[in-house]
């Protein structure tokens, strides 16, 4: 039987896509249904499915910052009220997408594609997704940081901060000679880094690659990470934690 997990933050819309899906594709198993971005990375570290149907627009983590983590375990169709750019992307056929709210002889169209890809291993999103960010023109990224440090106003540059760590209020840019406090949240931080020099570990830190210097793990089997020249260790997430399967 074919598994999936939805992940769509409006309540009714996430109801109306798991009924016709029950109805047009009665073999289907919903085994999780969440409303947001890191909700569906954990269901999907707890049972890996056939296909996860992914909101582009989420809290947390949008859905194609999760299909960059899901890799080539599950295929992936995304759902989406409006980015013309990116439809001409899953196009490619490597992904497929649902226009919200979902009409039944489109999602009929979808599901006959995913009961063909049924057969065949998922793919590696990687580049797919680099040509929908592409597509979808986005901002330069972040080169500089505006900080208080003390009374003073600093320019910080990108590529000097260790890691950042957000509180409620603030969020601290930690850097090899001291620390910062800005008022940006690591949500908007994500969208203007680099995610090939900036990993996010936890909901609320992003750490340099470049700035690892080892990971461990406790007696629970939790991640931590070392960071150059800093006593601290850093905690990261379940849903996190298959970055640093290899290290």
């Amino acid at each position: 039987m074919p598994t999936a997990i939805v992940a769509e933050d409006e309540p009714i819309l996430r109801a109306q896509l798991e009924g016709k899906l029950r109805k047009l594709w009665p073999e289907l198993e919903i085994i999780a249904s969440v409303e947001d971005g890191a909700a569906a990375l954990e269901a999907l570290e707890d049972r890996t499915p056939d296909f996860m149907f992914l909101d582009i627009q989420m809290p947390e983590m949008t859905g194609v910052e999760v299909a960059r983590h899901v890799g080539g375990r599950s295929h992936v169709v995304f759902v989406t009220a409006y980015d013309q750019y990116a439809i001409q992307a899953f196009e490619t056929g490597a992904v497929d997408y649902i226009l919200k709210p979902a009409a039944d002889d489109r999602l009929s169209v979808t599901i006959e594609r995913l009961k063909a890809k049924l057969a065949s291993p998922p793919m590696d999103l990687k580049a797919v997704l680099s040509q929908i960010a592409e597509a979808g023109g986005r901002k330069e990224k972040l080169q500089w940081i505006k900080a208080t440090i003390g009374q003073n106003l600093k320019l910080i540059p990108v590529a000097e901060v260790l890691f950042f760590q957000s509180d409620e209020k603030y969020t601290r840019v930690v850097l090899a000679d001291g620390e910062a406090l800005i008022k940006t949240p690591i949500r908007e931080l994500i969208d203007g880094l680099d995610p090939e020099v900036f990993w996010q570990i936890h909901r609320s830190t992003l750490v340099n690659v470049s700035a690892i210097a080892a990971v461990t793990r406790d007696f629970r089997g939790q991640a931590h990470v070392k960071i150059k020249g800093k006593d601290e260790s850093l905690v990261v997430s379940r849903i996190y934690s298959h970055l640093f399967k290899q290290m």
